[in-house]
């Protein structure tokens, strides 16, 4: 560990505060270009009459077409990077990702997600200390239901 933590009261302070909401329409060419991108062919995703006899009754997106949503999709930003905190260390990595789906996602819905820091913790690596920064995404239809939760663990470490 560090000789002094560096969690502080100001990172203490926004622990499960959520993140202002952000809300997207979940459009056709998007669907087709996020399967096409992971090169995922499933009829469900891009052809309508082969959706409609499915019991989704439509076209639906695949599972992580919600990486895609809004702020997240033009900064790659993770859930921890949608809050602004004093950040202790300048270099940081992704230390895993953890997606639960409730519901899918159809076409037309608008999707609305939300990102909260459930926890930060500190652990001793090999050469140097390290910060980790838990957060959680949560993605929501138009009809309240929980689609989706994202669930990540950023680490952050000195120079």
């Amino acid at each position: 560990m560090p000789e002094q933590p560096v969690i502080t009261d100001e990172m203490r302070s926004i622990i499960g505060v959520e993140s202002e909401p952000i809300s997207e329409v979940v459009e056709r060419g998007a669907i087709r270009r996020f399967a096409e991108a992971i090169e995922d062919t499933n009829p469900l995703y891009v052809d309508e009459v082969y959706a409609r006899k499915t019991r989704y009754g439509g076209i639906i997106a695949p599972p992580t077409f919600l990486c895609s949503i809004g702020h997240l999709r033009k900064s790659g930003r993770s859930g921890g990077d949608l809050f602004d905190f004093k950040r202790p260390y300048p270099n940081g990595r992704n230390a895993g990702t953890e997606w639960e789906f409730f519901e899918p996602v159809r076409l037309g819905d608008t999707i609305t997600m939300t990102a909260s820091i459930v926890d930060f913790y500190e652990k001793q690596g090999r050469e140097k200390p390290l910060l980790f920064t838990v957060s959680e995404l949560t993605f929501r239809n138009q009809l309240g239901q929980m689609v989706a939760k994202l669930r990540s663990i950023g680490v952050s470490f000195p120079d």
